[in-house]
Order: structure tokens, then sequence, then C-alpha cells
């Protein structure tokens, strides 16, 4: 009887989290939001315990799933009429690179620091902050970039120019901290980055946010005060 009982809760259990994930799982799937990924996860909790708890039965596992899937269909309805309920349950872009400067404080009210930023920005073909205009940190924690126009992509072919050797940037202050491993690494001492510097009257490492090198470039500096 127990092999019977939990096939019936199996079979309706799959058919009523298909149907739930149909209506609403193109949204949870598209839209990953953290509170969408939490509906996810609780709507397969209440599943999974409920199918495992002989004391719980078919008629509970019905109403708790219909129950939630109400809910989400009714928060994605708020969310598509008020910008308001769309703001509290979706989240806002928040703006971390505006016209070329990393906003510190928007950092860290996302929870980030410049060592994710500058991975994120990897992520999408984005090797050095000077390349980037604007950056938006999406409500599903994906970013999204607006290049400056002397890095925006354009062909070779567009120019009939042969192609130059591709350089990647190097952090070699972050946060005010010197990563003199990089300095030495690209065959360089003390002397020619503080000479580096003093051509952004910097003078010093304290007051630098980030500074970058990139080979046929030179060095980019943010400082402090720039945010």
């Amino acid at each position: 009887m127990k092999g019977v009982h939990l096939t019936v809760e199996l079979v309706m259990g799959f058919f009523l989290l298909f149907l739930i994930v149909k209506v609403v799982g193109r949204k949870i799937i598209n839209q990953f939001t953290p509170f969408t990924f939490i509906s996810a996860v609780v709507l397969g909790e209440l599943l999974g315990n409920a199918l495992y708890d002989e004391k719980i039965g078919l008629g509970y596992i019905i109403y708790s799933m219909f129950l939630w899937g109400f809910l989400l269909l009714l928060v994605e309805s708020l969310g598509q009429k008020s910008l308001f309920f769309r703001g509290m349950f979706e989240g806002k872009p928040v703006a971390l690179i505006k016209n070329g400067t990393v906003d510190r404080e928007a950092l860290r009210k996302s929870r980030m620091n410049i060592n994710q930023l500058q991975s994120l920005l990897r992520q999408s073909e984005t090797f050095s902050i000077r390349e980037v205009a604007f950056c938006y940190l999406e409500a599903n924690g994906s970013i999204s970039i607006l290049k400056k126009p002397r890095y925006q992509k354009t062909t070779l072919e567009d120019f009939n120019l042969l192609g130059k050797p591709a350089y990647v940037p190097v952090t070699l202050i972050r946060d005010g901290k010197v990563l003199w491993d990089e300095v030495k690494d690209l065959g360089f001492d003390e002397t020619w980055l503080k000479s580096q510097l003093l051509t952004k009257s910097v003078s010093d490492y304290k007051d630098v946010f980030l500074a970058e090198w990139l080979e046929g470039d030179g060095i980019f500096v943010q400082t402090h005060s720039w945010a």
C-alpha cells in the first residue's frame, strides 16, 4: 500500500510541478532574480518534503503547490501592473561604472569589491575598466556594459587595417595596495611605477583606487577622490 500511495503522490506531484513551471517557469528561468531563485527552491522543497512525509496526504500536496503557484502568479501580475511592486520583487539595475569611473559606493551597497567587478567584466569579454563608459549590475546578477566609442567592436576589414598584437591589462594597484609581483613580472620597478603615477598627478599609492597597465596604451589610474 505504501508503494501505491507513493506512486500516486509522485505522479500527481510531477504533473502539478509541470503545470506550475509551464505557467510561471519561463519567467523564473529568463529573469532569474534572488526572489525567483528562492521561490523555485521552496517550490521543490514543498513537493519533496510532502512526498516523503507519511503524515501529509495527497490533498495537502495539491493545496500547497497550487497556493504557492498562485502566489507566484500574483507577484508576477503585481510586477506587471505596478512599478513599485516590480522594483520590490525584481530589484533595479545598479550603475557600478558611470562615465568611465567606478562608483565605489554602488559597489559597497551591492556587496561587491573591485576584484569581483573585474572578474565579471572579463566574463563579458572586457579586460580593462578603461574600456567601459557605463556598467550596470542587473537584478539577476549579470552585468550590462556600454563601452567607450574607441573600444567598441569594429572589424579590421572596415578600415583595411592589419591586425596588431593583443595584450592583457595588468592590475598594478588595487585599493591603495601595490601588487609588486605584477610590477616585477612586467619587468618594472618602484621608480618606474612612481614616475607613471606622477604623470597622472598622483604621488601616494594610498590615493589610488585602481591602476592598470596596458601595453601600447599606458597606465590607467582612478583615485579614491573620483568616487
